[in-house]
């Protein structure tokens, strides 16, 4: 599927439906509130997405008579079935693919939310650069939003300046949260390490011939 945009509404699908399977209602639902939060979401983009996920093998069509879904977890005798939409083999790995991308295009306020809202599914190094990246992006666009107000200041009436601090206050906020997220992510990161020796030592198995004590018997005298 393209990048951009439609990447975003591909990961988005198909991570809403690794948690369960979904009719397109419930789907619709879940998409609204997952991206309307960070841009407007157009539902005349989820079927075209929906039906080339089906044309990629990556969801299969079933009818909700025998499936669970988040909303209807037992199905009601004599309700008309209706379609879910349920991710295969093939379509978890395209998740796990598109989980481990942590490029500019994973920076981006379009899909910095979506990519964040699946971070549980997501390797802890990616996570940070994710993080890192989007951080990076933010501090450039604080630069340049303190030279124009520095140029521009003079300039702009009451009102705009007004709106311009306001912007600019927002993104500092979501830099110091950053900094917090990264600094609690490294913080796990390192206990994880400090663990795993441990662990690695504990785990190890007795030598062969060895008692639950790790000696070897002595031999036994004819």
């Amino acid at each position: 599927m393209a990048g951009g945009r439609g990447g975003v509404l591909e990961l988005a699908v198909l991570g809403s439906l690794h948690e369960t399977p979904l009719h397109g209602y419930e789907l619709r639902k879940r998409l609204n509130s997952l991206l309307g939060m960070f841009r407007a979401f157009s539902y005349g983009s989820l079927y075209p997405c929906l039906r080339q996920l089906l044309h990629d093998g990556l969801i299969v069509e079933d009818d909700d008579s025998d499936v669970p879904t988040a909303e209807s977890p037992i199905t009601l005798t004599g309700r008309r079935s209706k379609i879910v939409y349920k991710l295969t083999a093939e379509g978890k790995e395209r998740l796990q693919e598109l989980l481990t991308q942590a490029g500019p295009s994973a920076w981006e306020d379009e899909s910095f939310g979506v990519h964040f809202a699946f971070f549980r599914h997501t390797e802890t190094e990616v996570r940070l650069r994710i993080l890192e990246g989007r951080r990076s992006r933010l501090e450039e666009r604080l630069d340049g939003v303190r030279t124009a107000l520095a140029r521009t200041r003079e300039r702009l009436d009451s009102y705009t300046l007004e709106l311009q601090r306001h912007g600019l206050e927002s993104v500092e906020r979501e830099v110091r949260w950053l900094n917090e997220l990264i600094a609690t992510e490294r913080r796990g990161s390192a206990s994880e390490e400090e663990r795993r020796p441990a662990q690695e030592g504990t785990s190890r198995a007795p030598a062969p011939g060895a008692d639950n004590r790790g000696r070897h018997p002595a031999s036994e005298d004819n």
